[in-house]
């Protein structure tokens, strides 16, 4: 597989291949490979007719459903740009996504509140399918692939309040499946779980790297995330990928019995830091699979390294901060790790260029200081941001790693982000929602550690605030479920530290320790 393809390419190549093979399993819904490419043709069709023109971008507000999937596939079959939506947000926030992205109409799954207001058309999914049938049916034109266009558009969080859009072009995706497709030994007869939202982009390595080797795609419930032992069994899946904190449920729900996921061959890990205690957990209970964790922001197309854990856990690394290394970058990406001053060194910032690298983002504006030049022996300069960023420039992550053995471990972020269930979180974004609120004159953030490692957030604020239920259910209406703080305080002040800077460590120790009093 060293030619690159669309990701509609890489799902025709196995329609032709593999027609008669299940490409697609939710719940008691079963499509091979041809139904799949024929609703995702009759969804593109219906797309068509009822706008009039090929749309340029196209929100998708749909679930983890057939429908959904074969929504994405139609945008993709039309050479369109798919901006998936979470029917969870807020209609706030999915609102403003419509509106950065520009987008030109939204495909919803269902009509109903979720996509109430949106300004810009609301097609229903089902209606497009079905409008094939009708008078007025068109049929689709030649597919024109183009490498160069962009696949797909993912909106992170933002530390000024609004989110990022980040492009990944056909380009970078085909890059990323000519490693992990024959990497995970994917082909017909695999069985692969499908675990993240579509606003997640390791769900795109769930749909394209199943669909790009001829495997089948099978869906869990909300429940199933419960206890996937009994899931991955009752399907018999060969290959599972979800974000660790599922395992810290499982074992608190008791829900990970040894030997319990016998057919396993493949287990992923990527979206937060895998520990030890989880992977030697998943291991006893799926003795047969093989154990890799994965890390890459989305700017790196879903996932840029990788590290296999050896089969013995007596030959497990054991680094101090007790996680599972991130291992080494995948084949064609370069990596640099430089210190506050930028110059390479063994514990600091990773920064990657290659053939992974977003274009930057959607708001030139936000390219400023996430970009930087760097070449041996000299000392890295900042991109300020202005005009296309060159290919040769390197992504600053904002991660902090250091070598260890060959391999990088991850040892957290050098800014204010934090990762919640697997998703990106500025707590910045966090912080200036909470100041938009009637009463609040300033506000602030704090992450802590919580249950098997898992990350709860505490927020504090200053001013004559409502009650504290009353902001988070204020933010609730603005922010995702993952966003909202567990709980908020109000301080007179906030306290600051001897450079007159607000003093984050003395919040969060003081909010640790009322809530360890509290337990």
């Amino acid at each position: 597989m060293t030619m690159d393809r669309t990701l509609y390419e890489w799902f025709a190549g196995s329609v032709d291949a593999h027609g008669d093979a299940l490409a697609l399993e939710v719940g008691q819904e079963r499509l091979t490979y041809g139904q799949l490419g024929e609703l995702s043709d009759r969804i593109a069709a219906g797309l068509l007719a009822a706008h009039g023109t090929v749309p340029r971008r196209v929100g998708l507000l749909a679930e983890r459903s057939v429908l959904g999937y074969a929504g994405y596939l139609a945008v993709q079959r039309l050479g369109g740009t798919v901006v998936p939506l979470n029917p969870s947000f807020p209609a706030a926030r999915n609102t403003a996504i419509v509106r950065a992205g520009a987008l030109d109409v939204v495909l919803a799954e269902e009509t109903g509140a979720a996509e109430a207001g949106l300004p810009v058309p609301v097609l229903p999914l089902a209606g497009c399918a079905d409008r094939v049938d009708r008078a007025d049916r068109v049929e689709l034109p030649p597919y024109a692939g183009d490498l160069d266009a962009v696949a797909y558009i993912l909106f992170t969080s933002g530390s000024t309040g609004t989110p990022k859009g980040v492009p990944i072009r056909h380009r970078h995706a085909s890059a990323y499946l000519r490693h992990v497709v024959p990497r995970y030994e994917l082909g017909p007869g695999s069985r692969v779980s499908q675990t993240f939202d579509l606003t997640f982009d390791l769900s795109v390595f769930d749909m394209f790297a199943a669909w790009g080797g001829g495997a089948a795609l099978v869906v869990p419930g909300r429940a199933d995330l419960m206890a996937p032992s009994r899931f991955v069994a009752a399907k018999e899946l060969t290959h599972w990928f979800s974000v660790p904190s599922v395992v810290s449920v499982a074992r608190r729900l008791r829900s990970l019995a040894a030997g319990s996921m016998p057919t396993l061959r493949w287990s992923l890990f990527c979206g937060e830091p895998l520990t030890l205690q989880q992977a030697e957990a998943w291991q006893r209970a799926a003795a047969g699979s093989r154990i890799e964790n994965l890390y890459g922001p989305t700017e790196l197309t879903i996932s840029c390294t990788e590290y296999r854990l050896p089969p013995d856990t007596a030959d497990w690394p054991r680094p101090a901060n007790g996680t599972v290394p991130i291992g080494t970058l995948y084949p064609g990406l370069e990596q640099v790790v430089l210190d506050a001053d930028g110059l390479p060194c063994e514990d600091g910032e990773l920064c990657v260029r290659g053939p992974q690298r977003f274009p930057g983002y959607l708001d030139p504006a936000n390219n400023a200081g996430r970009f930087v030049r760097y070449e041996d022996g000299e000392r890295a300069r900042d991109f300020d941001g202005g005009g296309p960023v060159p290919d040769a420039l390197w992504y600053r992550t904002g991660d902090r790693v250091a070598r260890q053995d060959g391999h990088l471990v991850h040892l957290g972020r050098l800014d204010q982000q934090v990762k919640v269930r697997g998703y990106r979180v500025e707590l910045g974004e966090i912080e200036a929602a909470l100041r938009e609120l009637p009463g609040v004159r300033d506000a602030l953030v704090v992450a802590l550690p919580g249950a098997d490692g898992e990350c709860d957030l505490e927020a504090v604020c200053t001013g004559s605030p409502a009650p504290p239920q009353e902001l988070l259910a204020a933010l609730r209406l603005r922010l995702p479920a993952y966003m909202v703080p567990r709980g908020i305080s109000r301080y007179e002040e906030l306290p600051l530290n001897a450079n007159g800077k607000v003093d984050r460590k003395a919040v969060t120790a003081e909010i640790a320790e009322s809530v360890a009093q509290h337990a």
